[in-house]
């Protein structure tokens, strides 16, 4: 028996030996260089996790990405904001990698879609292929690192996922052994919540934040709270700052909360929300990660005692706290403090509001003219809802105040607001706009039987309105277009927002993408230079306004 013990503990570590080998070696660097991040896996971002490494690529674009293991090139989308263009290549060991933000893809990738862009005469693509379509090697270049997309400078953006269930995999267990990290994770405050109705700190039901340099000071409470702290990592040889891999609490010893942010599900992304002060981001950008699991919030890399992080504070005496920070390379910080247990009256709580929205159900709200649908757990707590109907009987519909204060809404709910005139015969000229003082913002929309029908993710105040303007069209650089070929035009919609666009040169479809308002040519080479051409320029908006424009140079 004891040799069968012995057998099956040896087999387990090189089992154990093996699977790290795995991890260590089965990816090699997208670079030939030496890599720096960014931004790592985590990382905290208004209403997401950062779903990967970004690795910075010296300054500029046109780096050579290598395929970091062997595989098939699965996906290609080629979109105007998020990744702008990105690859995706499936692994035989699971995981597929995608490459965000490049400016091209290898020679015969890159054409199969310039093919179907101009086939289809579209910029935007989602394209899927079969396992034999492209294969990879490990080490072959599959792209040029770029800036497209939603990128605020060069670098490449590069994921893990499960293949089969498209969760989100941390990559740096793949890709620390390229990295040097010696620096602990920094706080910098700290949060005390009293839970309303159920407990006070120093006499308020209002939350306290403490500078980490002042967490001697003396903090009283009663009832039931929980804490949050606000904190960065830091790598070896650069500025940036990064999320904080590991959190963890506890309180006179005994661990009440830990947050280990390794793995994200794509509906859970937005449970961030849940886990940071959404209050206090909203309000001064400050990103406080709560050591608390509020009743809605499902995100499961939030682990808690059966108190969901709560620390009941019922005796006169003196509560230890101690934080635990820790990196992916075992860099650690700790950080302690004393809630000191004083009696001290507890205000009931009473939501004043006309309605509430609560986590575990499905919630209808309605008003004459107005039905809004927020399904079970698309709040992540109980939240009161002050409604108003603001407006008169001329107006094409009545403006609906949907006010929860600084409260996040997990995903899209279904709103219908009904037409009390209707100005226009054109019902598709009809669209839902969200208003705050002189801001603006359609929120789409379709009529159907006297109801205008939308989807929204967050609340504030909404009506119908009307668009039968078309969209502008400006020309950019227009004296050099013939010698430098650099065609580009700024177009813009106040309204309902850009739907379509399309440029065809002396007749001849051409590729453009929409970066930042500014249509710019893909293909300069498709003009000849120095002879003349026209151009000709259609927008649509999203109620179905077209421009036309004609230019010649």
């Amino acid at each position: 028996m004891r040799q069968k013990m012995i057998l099956a503990l040896a087999l387990a570590g090189v089992l154990s030996g093996q699977a790290q080998n795995a991890t260590d070696n089965y990816f090699r660097s997208p670079f030939d260089f030496p890599i720096l991040l960014s931004a790592n896996f985590g990382e905290l971002r208004p209403n997401h996790f950062h779903n990967g490494l970004d690795i910075k690529t010296q300054g500029v674009t046109g780096k050579p990405i290598y395929c970091i293991a062997d595989g098939y090139v699965s996906r290609v989308a080629v979109l105007h904001g998020g990744y702008g263009q990105a690859l995706y290549i499936t692994h035989p060991n699971g995981l597929t990698s995608v490459y965000g933000h490049v400016v091209s893809f290898a020679k015969n990738i890159q054409a199969y879609v310039r093919q179907y862009q101009y086939a289809h005469e579209t910029f935007t693509c989602d394209l899927k292929f079969q396992p034999g379509q492209f294969p990879v090697k490990k080490g072959d270049i599959i792209a040029l690192s770029g800036n497209e997309g939603a990128s605020a400078g060069p670098h490449l953006h590069l994921e893990l996922r499960q293949t089969e269930t498209g969760e989100y995999i941390d990559p740096m267990p793949y890709f620390k052994r390229f990295l040097k990290d010696s620096k602990a994770p920094v706080a910098s405050l700290i949060g005390i919540y009293p839970i309303q109705g159920e407990g006070v700190v120093n006499g308020s039901t209002k939350k306290k934040l403490l500078n980490v340099n002042a967490l001697r000071q003396p903090i009283h409470a009663w009832g039931k709270i929980y804490t949050g702290i606000s904190a960065k990592d830091y790598m070896d040889g650069t500025s940036n700052f990064y999320g904080v891999h590991s959190v963890t609490l506890y309180v006179d010893s005994v661990q009440v909360f830990n947050s280990t942010t390794d793995r994200v599900l794509p509906d859970e992304n937005r449970m961030i929300n849940g886990f940071t002060d959404y209050d206090e981001l909203t309000r001064t950008r400050r990103l406080i990660m709560r050591s608390y699991k509020l009743p809605g919030n499902r995100l499961r890399l939030l682990r808690t005692d059966e108190n969901r992080g709560a620390v009941d504070i019922n005796e006169e005496r003196d509560y230890h706290f101690r934080y635990v920070l820790e990196d992916n390379f075992g860099n650690r910080r700790t950080y302690k403090f004393t809630v000191k247990g004083k009696r001290q009256d507890i205000p009931a709580y009473k939501p004043e509001a006309d309605e509430m929205l609560y986590w575990n159900r499905t919630n209808v709200i309605q008003q004459p003219g107005m039905e809004l649908v927020v399904p079970r757990y698309y709040v992540y707590d109980n939240v009161p809802l002050h409604t108003r109907v603001k407006g008169d009987s001329s107006h094409i519909a009545f403006d609906y105040v949907l006010d929860a204060g600084r409260t996040p809404i997990h995903s899209y709910c279904d709103l219908s607001i009904g037409l009390r005139h209707k100005p226009v015969a054109d019902t598709t000229k009809y669209y839902i706009v969200q208003k705050a003082g002189k801001w603006r913002s359609s929120m789409g929309g379709k009529y159907e039987n006297g109801w205008v029908k939308t989807r929204i993710r967050s609340l504030g105040t909404f009506s119908v309105d009307v668009d039968t303007v078309a969209p502008r069209i400006t020309p950019v650089g227009q004296g050099g277009w013939r010698s430098n070929r650099q065609i580009r035009f700024r177009i813009s919609d106040a309204e309902s927002g850009i739907g379509t666009y399309k440029v065809y040169i002396d007749g001849k479809f051409v590729l453009f993408g929409l970066k930042k308002g500014i249509l710019v040519i893909q293909d300069p080479e498709k003009v000849k230079k120095g002879v003349p051409h026209k151009a000709e320029v259609t927008v649509t908006d999203q109620c179905g306004n077209t421009a036309r424009k004609e230019y010649k140079f």
